[in-house]
């Protein structure tokens, strides 16, 4: 007769795996992935190393996981401003104010999804969330030109190009983790916020 888990032993895997994983996004959103070593995971879940291993074949395999329950949620935050009233225009400056801010916030947490080296595999993830968020604010601008809002343009490069530049204005800042002073943020906010607008709402060049 074939090993049956009892619904008690499912129960404790299940929590060892939620506990592993909540360990994991702490210590990336206090320090980063540099500081997400098996080591400090397994101590912080409380369990031994080799735990973890079982859940997770590599830490690789760990990270993608922790990766991609953070960009889904990032993406979600997103995409309910999208899918809101307003016009486009509102809508994408929305969008930008809210994950600059999110990302200005949380600094080390936002430095490691966007910013960080990390491996190949998980950075697979990382381009998978970008690609999220271009869908999201190529819609937005294609709402924004049936509307006469916006210019004609292609949307799809407008939006890779939008998402492109405000994740690169965060580098610096989430970098260099100098962002203590509320004045400061602001001003990276609403500077990334009033570019966005141009970029959508700009004319051709003649």
């Amino acid at each position: 007769m074939p090993y049956r888990r009892t619904e008690r032993v499912e129960a404790r895997l299940a929590d060892n795996r939620e506990r592993i994983l909540g360990a994991a996004r702490r210590l990336i959103t206090e320090g980063g992935f540099r500081e997400a070593q098996v080591g400090a995971i397994a101590a912080a879940a409380d369990v031994a190393t080799g735990t973890i291993y079982r859940y997770f074949p590599s830490k690789a395999e760990l990270f993608i996981e922790v990766l991609r329950v953070i960009c889904e949620r990032e993406l979600n935050v997103v995409s309910a401003i999208a899918a809101s009233g307003g016009s486009a225009s509102e809508r994408i400056a929305s969008a930008v104010r809210a994950f600059v801010s999110r990302a200005l916030r949380a600094p080390r947490l936002a430095y490691a999804i966007i910013v960080e080296p990390v491996d190949p595999e998980v950075d697979l993830v990382r381009l998978e969330y970008r690609r999220g968020q271009v869908r999201v604010f190529e819609a937005m601008i294609e709402d924004g030109v049936r509307a006469g809002e916006f210019p004609p343009q292609n949307a799809a490069v407008s939006a890779a190009c939008l998402v492109g530049a405000f994740l690169e204005s965060l580098v610096r800042p989430l970098s260099e983790h100098s962002f203590a002073l509320e004045e400061e943020r602001r001003e990276v906010i609403e500077a990334t916020v009033e570019f966005s607008r141009r970029a959508v709402k700009g004319g051709p060049t003649p």
